[in-house]
C-alpha cells in the first residue's frame, strides 16, 4: 500500500473540530464525506456525515437528542465493524427547533404525597359509595304524592286533637294510608316496573320487617307483638317505602319537609307559651302540649326538635333570599329555646352531638377558633337557661342530685335490656319487653328495644338503616366541597347528616324505634340524594316503559 493512499480522508479518523472541519469551523462545505454504502437517511442532502467517538459533548446546539442518533454498520473485507456516525445540520441550512429538555420534577414532600393519595383513594371510594345506588329519571307519583302529603299532615298534626269539630278525622289516617298504597303499587309497576327501588336503607328496613315477623311466633305474648307490629312499625315501613319513591323532586322533598318544620313550630310555640303560663303538667317542672300521639312525651317532642334544628339553620344559610333565611333562623332560635324547656336530657345530648356536626363540617377552614366560641356559647347559654335547667343537664354526669329519681330508673333498664338481650339474641317478640321488664316500662332506649325484641341482626338492620345514608350524605358533601360548589346540596347534606346524628343521640334515652320520627328522616335523606344524583347528572338511568317488558311491544312489531 502506497504512502499517499494511507494519507487518503477516506481512512482517516475525523474528529470534528475547527482545524479538521468540525461545527465550530467557518468552512464545513470543504468537508468531503467519507466513502461508504450509500445512507437510507432522508436528510443526507442536507447533512454532512461523519465519524464521532463516544467521548464528543452532545450538549451542541446542532446535535440531535443522543436518544435519535442511528448506528450504521459498516462491513470491510477484513473485519465488520460497528461505526457510530453523528449527524449535525449545516448552518446555511434550515433546521429543526433544538429540544427543549422537560423541566425537572418537583420533589413533593412524603407528607403531602401520602396526604393526597388518601385524599385520591377517599374520593374514589365516595364515587363508588354513591355509584352503588339505581335510580330512575322518570317522573311520577302526582297521585301518589298528594296522597301521602295528607296522611302526613293527619299523622303528624293530629287536627282533630286540635280542634274538637274534626274528630271525625282521628279513623282517617287508616284510609288514606290504604288509598296511597292503592294509587302507588300500580302508579309504581307502570312507571319503574318493581314495587320499590332498593338502595341499602329499603333493604335493610325490610329486613327488620322480615326478623319481626319470624320472631312473632316465639315471642312471650304474641297477641301483643302482633299489635305492636300492625299498630305503627308496618304503617311506618310501608310509609318509608312510599317516600323513597314518591320523593323524587326538589319541590316534593321540601313541600314534605316543611310540614315536618310546621310541626316543630307549633309545638315549639305552644311549649313556651305553657312554660310562660306556668302550666307545667309533667312531673311539675315539664311542659307536656296538647298534641298527643308522637309527641304527647317531653322527651318525644325534643327528640323530633333536635331533628329539625340542623335543617332550619342550614336551609337558612343555603337560602339565597335575606327574608327566607331569617325566617328560618328563627325557627332553628325557637326549636332550640323550646327544647330547653322540655328539660329533656336525650334532648340536650342530640342538641350538643349536632351543634358538634355542623360546627366541624361548616367551620371545617378554622375548626380550633369555631369550636371554642362554640363551646363557649354553648356553656353560658345552658348556665343561662331558666330554671333549674343547669342543675338538671349536670345531673346526666352524677354532678347533681337527681330529684325525680329518672336517673336511676333509666340505668336499671338498660342494664335489664341488655341482660335480655343476651339471653335471648333471636328476640322475645316485638313490643315484648315491658312483659319482663321492670314496672311494665318499655326499655328507654331505642337500640336495647330493637336488640331485646327482635334480636341482635335486628339491631345490626336497624343501625345499618340510620348509619347507611348518614355515610352516602358525607359523600355528597365531601365531593361539592372538593369542587368548592357551596350550595343548596352542600349545605342539606350537612344539615341533614346533623339531623341523622342527632337523632342516634337522642334516641338512646327514649324507646322510638318503631315510631314514625328515624322514618320520614330517613326517607328525606334517601331522596335528596337521589335527587342529588339526578339533578347533577351523576347518575341517571332510563328503563322502557312497563309493556316492553312483557313484550307487547315485540308483538305489535311482529304483528
Amino acid at each position: 500500500m502506497s504512502a499517499d493512499k494511507t494519507k487518503s480522508p477516506d481512512y482517516k479518523t475525523l474528529t470534528p473540530t475547527s482545524k479538521n472541519g468540525g461545527p465550530n469551523s467557518h468552512d464545513l462545505p470543504s468537508l468531503k464525506p467519507r466513502t461508504a454504502k450509500p445512507s437510507l437517511n432522508p436528510y443526507d442532502q442536507n447533512l454532512q456525515d461523519t465519524q464521532t467517538p463516544h467521548s464528543q459533548n452532545l450538549t451542541s446546539p446542532y446535535h440531535p437528542n443522543p436518544k435519535s442518533i442511528p448506528s450504521e454498520t459498516v462491513s470491510t473485507s477484513a473485519a465488520k465493524e460497528t461505526i457510530r456516525t453523528d449527524i449535525f445540520v449545516s448552518p446555511e441550512k434550515s433546521a429543526p427547533a433544538p429540544v427543549e429538555a422537560s423541566p425537572a420534577p418537583v420533589d413533593v414532600p412524603y407528607a403531602e404525597r401520602q396526604k393526597r393519595d388518601r385524599e385520591e383513594k377517599k374520593a374514589e371510594k365516595d364515587r363508588q359509595l354513591l355509584s352503588a345506588d339505581t335510580w330512575l329519571t322518570r317522573n311520577g307519583h302526582t297521585f301518589s304524592y298528594l296522597g301521602l302529603y295528607c296522611f302526613s299532615i293527619l299523622v303528624l298534626f293530629r287536627p282533630y286533637e286540635l280542634v274538637s269539630s274534626l274528630s271525625f278525622l282521628s279513623a282517617t289516617a287508616f284510609y288514606f294510608a290504604l288509598a296511597t298504597l292503592l294509587i302507588y303499587i300500580p302508579t309504581q309497576l307502570a312507571t319503574e316496573g318493581n314495587l320499590t327501588a332498593f338502595p341499602t336503607e329499603v333493604k335493610a328496613i325490610l329486613a327488620l320487617t322480615l326478623l319481626a315477623l319470624v320472631t312473632m311466633p316465639i315471642a312471650k305474648d304474641p297477641p301483643t307483638a302482633w299489635a305492636t307490629f300492625n299498630d305503627t312499625f308496618i304503617k311506618a315501613v310501608l310509609m318509608f317505602v312510599v317516600m323513597v319513591n314518591v320523593l323524587r323532586t326538589r319541590r316534593r322533598l321540601m313541600g314534605l319537609m316543611w310540614l315536618s318544620l310546621s310541626m316543630a313550630f307549633i309545638l315549639s310555640y305552644q311549649a313556651l307559651d305553657l312554660f310562660m303560663k306556668g302550666e307545667l303538667k309533667a312531673e311539675g317542672y315539664r311542659v307536656e302540649v296538647e298534641i298527643g300521639g308522637m309527641f304527647g312525651n317531653p322527651n318525644d317532642m325534643s327528640l323530633h326538635l333536635v331533628t329539625m334544628i340542623p335543617l332550619a339553620i342550614c336551609l337558612g344559610i343555603a337560602s339565597k333570599s335575606r327574608i327566607m333565611r331569617l325566617v328560618y333562623w328563627a325557627m332553628g332560635g325557637l326549636f332550640i329555646a323550646a327544647n330547653f324547656v322540655t328539660y329533656s336530657r336525650g334532648g340536650f345530648l342530640g342538641l350538643v352531638a349536632a351543634a358538634a356536626v355542623m360546627v366541624w363540617k361548616l367551620g371545617r377552614k378554622n375548626r380550633l377558633n369555631v369550636s371554642l366560641v362554640s363551646i363557649t356559647i354553648g356553656v353560658l347559654v345552658t348556665l343561662l337557661a331558666p330554671g333549674n335547667y343547669g342543675m338538671r343537664i349536670l345531673s346526666i354526669f352524677g354532678l347533681a342530685p337527681d330529684e325525680v329519681g329518672s336517673r336511676d330508673q333509666r340505668r336499671e333498664l338498660l342494664e335489664r335490656s341488655i341482660v335480655v338481650t343476651l339471653r335471648n339474641p333471636w328476640g322475645i317478640g316485638i313490643g315484648n319487653f315491658p312483659i319482663v321488664g321492670i314496672h311494665n316500662l318499655v326499655t328507654h332506649n331505642a337500640y336495647t328495644q330493637v336488640s331485646s325484641e327482635i334480636g341482635v341482626l335486628g339491631l345490626l338492620a336497624y343501625v345499618v338503616f340510620m348509619v347507611s345514608p348518614f355515610r352516602k350524605l358525607g359523600a355528597i358533601e365531601r365531593i361539592l366541597f372538593a369542587r368548592e360548589e357551596h350550595d343548596w346540596f352542600y349545605y342539606m347534606s350537612i344539615g341533614l347528616q346533623a339531623s341523622i346524628v342527632a337523632y342516634m343521640v337522642s334516641s338512646f334515652f327514649v324507646a322510638v324505634a318503631y315510631n314514625w320520627f328515624i322514618y320520614y328522616l330517613i326517607a328525606y335523606a334517601v331522596a335528596f340524594r337521589r335527587i342529588y344524583l339526578i339533578e347533577r347528572g351523576e347518575k341517571e338511568i332510563e328503563v322502557a316503559p312497563l309493556k316492553n317488558m312483557f313484550g307487547w311491544n315485540a308483538a305489535q312489531n311482529n304483528g
